[in-house]
């Protein structure tokens, strides 16, 4: 008789290296490894072509180090709870394995299906963690350090082999008509797989790293000096784990090293550690507040924008066509690499929640399928705090024609990305609508009076902190999500273990690039 199996059950975690679910299950029996696609998850407004091309990717190259281990990776079609039912008819189904998931609502809801199910099956379900995040947690205090402790633990070995299972498994992985997914041509989008990741992670510690703390801000720089490890830390191609541990191996290396290159490295280093801090801290809010997705963190904000976008606003926002020169050139870049840096990012929300007055959630969609490393758990905390609505976090409105000159001053990025400016001399570049042959450009004017609808977005939002119960629900909201001064280390400097003191973090002070 055949022995009933242990299915592991891939999500965003599509390597066989540090996989503690694929290693765990092993030694228990025969082992399925599985990928579900699922067409209702790939029909959310979140979802995209170039998401699934990334994925995709991913899982080829995770089927080749499976069947190299024994086992292929089975592919299926459908409904999660339908398959596991099917498959635990069929073959007896002993355990379910599979990492812990942050994900969106959709999963989520999801989740809580396949729990119904695991229980009611006699089935059980083993999720360990896979990030810093902690599910159910009760208190800040102290995230920081066990986050210190998760990474600091060891690197887990695939198991050695994967007993063969026997029988037809599909391992077809479907393009994305076949999902149906619209088409979505991203030319200059990261690949997929564990060979890029690890590649990038090596280029970036060993060359492209060394002045990341001063050139991640900037479009012009922070596509070469970003770690560019988002997409593959989402797709989980490399663990968190790996990226933490190698890094602090880097800064030890070069750590009794006095020259200018060696200092400028471990600065860059250390600040690249204190984001990977950063990336499950944001997660971890999502984890503990999974209606961040669709309501406004502090309830004193809702209705303060209105409920349906203005539709010429926000596709103009969305096409690059805004009449902005920096912030239509960081949208389109963000069209054909599927990913920009976090400033700019940070950028393009301010810009259509105060500027363009747009419901944040409209807005946060349609950045959520261009991103290619698409984090719900960042994305969606990282939405609300620059669009204002968190009631912790300090209000900042970026100014489109400062970043401009501020991140992109000779207006080469822009040029190459907006090149109906051409024509226009460098002194007006990021206002062409002052040049005198403004006319003559088939390039629109500007969507809106900047200075005028920053001034109404913080008269309204200052209106609002100054009403009755916005400081008592703010407290409560920090006291939950907040940093501690004794967390995450952004100098390098070991935090003192004792301090719990709740600190609002200022949108100013951090960034998430990778």
């Amino acid at each position: 008789m055949t022995r009933p199996l242990n299915i592991v059950w891939f999500k965003r975690d599509l390597r066989v290296a540090d996989h503690r679910p694929l290693t765990e299950a092993a030694r228990l029996g025969p082992v399925l490894p599985l990928y579900i696609v699922e067409p209702d998850l790939w029909a959310q407004p979140d979802a995209s072509a170039r998401q699934w091309a990334f994925a995709a990717e991913s899982l080829t190259e995770l089927q080749s180090a499976l069947a190299a281990l024994g086992q292929p990776l089975c592919v299926m079609v459908g409904d999660a709870v339908a398959i596991f039912q099917e498959i635990h008819k069929s073959r007896g189904v002993a355990s379910l394995w599979s990492h812990e998931e942050t994900g969106n609502g959709w999963t989520y809801a999801r989740d809580l299906a396949v729990a119904a199910w695991a229980k009611d099956a006699g089935v059980p379900w083993r999720e360990p963690r896979q990030f810093g995040v902690i599910r159910r947690l009760k208190s800040r205090n102290g995230w920081a350090n066990a986050w210190d402790r998760a990474m600091a633990e060891p690197i887990t070995m695939p198991p050695e082999a994967l007993r063969p299972i026997g029988g037809d498994w599909p391992t077809h992985i479907p393009t994305f008509r076949e999902i149906g997914l619209a088409h979505d041509p991203c030319p200059h989008s990261q690949p997929g797989g564990r060979t890029a990741a690890l590649a990038t992670l090596r280029s970036f510690l060993g060359a492209r790293g060394r002045d990341y703390r001063f050139q991640m801000s900037s479009p012009v720089t922070a596509f070469d000096a970003c770690s560019r490890l988002s997409p593959h830390l989402t797709w989980g191609t490399i663990s968190m784990r790996e990226v933490a541990q190698a890094t602090l191996q880097r800064i030890r290396a070069i750590s009794h090293l006095n020259d200018p290159a060696s200092k400028s490295w471990r600065a860059s280093l250390i600040s690249f550690m204190g984001r990977q801090h950063w990336h499950c801290h944001f997660m971890q809010k999502l984890e503990d507040e999974p209606r961040l997705e669709f309501e406004n963190l502090h309830r004193a904000y809702d209705g303060m924008r209105p409920e349906i976008a203005d539709p010429q606003r926000l596709a103009a926002w969305c096409a690059g066509e805004t009449g902005f020169p920096f912030i239509d050139a960081c949208m389109r870049a963000l069209h054909q690499h599927g990913w920009i840096n976090f400033r700019m990012r940070a950028m393009l929300t301010s810009f259509a929640s105060y500027h363009l007055w747009l419901p944040w959630r409209d807005s946060a969609l349609h950045l959520a399928r261009q991103f290619v490393d698409y984090e719900p758990g960042i994305h969606w905390s990282q939405v609300q705090m620059q669009s204002g609505t968190t009631g912790i976090n300090t209000m900042r409105v970026y100014n489109p024609v400062k970043q401009g000159l501020d991140q992109d001053s000779t207006g080469a990025f822009v040029r190459a990305h907006v090149p109906e400016l051409d024509a226009v001399p460098d002194a007006f570049i990021h206002e062409p609508w002052r040049w005198p042959g403004a006319a003559t450009l088939r390039y629109p004017p500007p969507i809106v009076d900047h200075a005028a609808a920053a001034r109404a977005a913080r008269d309204a939002l200052a209106a609002l902190r100054k009403g009755s119960g916005h400081r008592e629900a703010a407290r409560e909201i920090a006291a939950k999500h907040g940093s501690r001064k004794a967390g995450i280390p952004m100098t390098g400097r070991k935090a003192k273990a004792k301090t719990t003191t709740t600190k609002a973090v200022d949108a100013s002070q951090l960034t998430l690039d990778f």
